[in-house]
C-alpha cells in the first residue's frame, strides 16, 4: 500500500484543503498520515477525519523582529528531529504539504530522507513558509495563474496550476435544510450569508449590524459571526450563529449571495458552488496583504464583487450586496464557466504520476 503523509497547520486553512483529499487518496488506495504542530487545530481535525496524526515541535516565522525568533530556532532545530523520526518510522512514498510553520522541518526532513514531495500555495503570493520550502519541493501546485509570476524564476518549472481542494461535501448541501436550520420559513425572501470565517470578523459585524434595517428589506440573513461575536439580536430576518460546521454545506446551499472574507480556501469554496460574493478582504495592516490581491483576481475575473473595509459603511455594504444580487446570473455564468475551480483532481494527478 502507498503511504502519504499530510503535512500542514496553524489555521483551519492549513488543514482543511488537506482533508478535501482524503476522500480521493483513500480511493487510490493510500496509506494517510498526519503530522502537524502541537498547538495547532490541526491534532482535532485530522482526528475527527480518522487519520493519525503526529505533532511535532515548530517554531513561528516573524517577518518582524522579536526575541522569540531565537528560541523558535531551537524549537525548529527540534521539530526537524521529530520529523526525521517519524519520516523514517512511517517510510512515506510521497509528502504533501499546505503550509503553516509546521511544514518547514518537514519538508527539511523529507529532503535529508530522499523522500518526494508537494507543496501547495492557496494565495497568490507565496507565504513565508512555502517560500522556504520550495527548494525542496518536487511539486509546487498552485490555485492562482498569477501565482507562477511570483515564484523565483528558477521555481517556475515546478509549478502546477491546479486550484484549491474543495470539501466535496459542501456540495451535499440541501437548500431546504438550510433555510429550515435558521428558523426561517419557505420561499419569501432571497438568503444572504454573512461569514468571518471561524473567527468572525469585527469589523464585518459591526457593520452588517449597523445595516440590518436596509439589508432586511430585501434580504433574511444568516449571519456567522465567530466565537463570542453573538450580539442577541431578534428579527425574523435575522438569525446569528457563532460558527456551523457539520450544517455548513445546507446554510451555503441555501444562500442566493453572500458576504466574506477573501481567503484563498473560502473563495475557492464560492466559485465551485457558484456563489456569487461580495469579498471584503482584510487590510493590509492586519495582514500581508494575501487577501486583497485574492480579491482583486476574482474580481478582474468576474467572479466576484470586491469593497474594501476601508471605504465599508452600512450604506455602501447595503449597495453593494444589492448590486451583486440584481447581477447575480451574470456572476453564475461567468462562474459556471471556470475550468480550474476544484483543485483535487488535478492535485490527485501530480500525486499519482511519480
Amino acid at each position: 500500500m502507498k503511504k502519504i503523509i499530510l503535512t500542514g497547520g496553524g489555521t483551519a486553512g492549513h488543514v482543511i484543503p488537506n482533508l478535501a483529499l482524503v476522500p480521493a487518496l483513500k480511493a487510490e488506495g493510500f496509506e494517510i498520515h498526519y503530522v502537524g504542530s502541537h498547538t495547532g487545530p490541526e491534532r482535532d481535525l485530522a482526528e475527527a477525519a480518522g487519520l493519525p496524526f503526529y505533532g511535532i515541535s515548530s517554531g513561528k516565522l516573524r517577518r518582524y523582529f522579536d526575541l522569540k525568533n531565537i528560541t523558535d530556532i531551537f524549537r525548529v532545530a527540534k521539530g526537524l528531529g521529530d520529523a526525521l523520526k517519524l519520516i523514517k518510522k512511517i517510510k512515506p512514498d510521497i509528502i504533501f504539504s499546505k503550509g503553516g510553520f509546521v511544514v518547514v522541518p518537514v519538508l527539511a526532513a523529507a529532503r535529508l530522507c530522499g523522500v518526494r514531495t508537494i507543496i501547495h500555495e492557496s494565495d497568490i503570493t507565496p507565504g513565508l513558509a512555502n517560500k522556504l520550502v520550495m527548494p525542496f519541493a518536487n511539486k509546487i501546485c498552485v490555485s492562482f495563474p498569477e501565482t507562477i509570476g511570483f515564484l523565483p524564476q528558477k521555481m517556475r518549472k515546478k509549478a502546477v496550476l491546479t486550484g484549491t481542494p474543495i470539501r466535496q461535501s459542501l456540495s451535499d448541501g440541501d437548500r431546504l435544510y438550510g433555510i429550515k436550520t435558521a428558523g426561517f420559513e419557505i420561499g419569501g425572501k432571497p438568503v444572504l450569508l454573512v461569514t468571518g470565517g471561524s473567527q468572525g470578523a469585527t469589523a464585518i459585524n459591526a457593520c452588517v449590524r449597523e445595516a440590518l434595517p436596509q439589508l432586511t428589506q430585501k434580504f433574511r440573513i444568516i449571519h456567522l459571526c465567530g466565537k463570542g461575536n453573538l450580539a442577541g439580536i431578534k428579527d425574523e430576518n435575522y438569525v446569528e450563529f457563532e460558527y456551523l460546521n457539520d450544517k455548513m454545506a445546507d446554510v451555503l446551499a441555501a444562500a442566493d449571495v453572500v458576504i466574506s472574507r477573501a481567503g484563498a480556501n473560502t473563495i475557492f469554496e464560492l466559485l465551485a458552488l457558484k456563489k456569487p460574493h461580495l469579498l471584503i478582504p482584510l487590510p493590509k495592516g492586519k495582514s500581508r496583504g494575501d487577501q486583497i490581491q485574492n480579491a482583486e483576481s476574482f474580481e478582474k475575473q468576474g467572479f466576484a464583487r470586491v469593497l474594501s473595509e476601508e471605504k465599508m459603511t452600512a450604506q455602501s455594504l447595503t449597495e453593494a450586496v444589492a448590486s451583486l444580487y440584481n447581477d447575480r446570473e451574470g456572476y453564475i455564468k461567468t462562474m459556471t464557466a471556470h475550468t480550474v475551480s476544484d483543485g483535487v483532481a488535478g492535485i490527485m494527478q501530480e500525486l499519482t504520476a511519480f
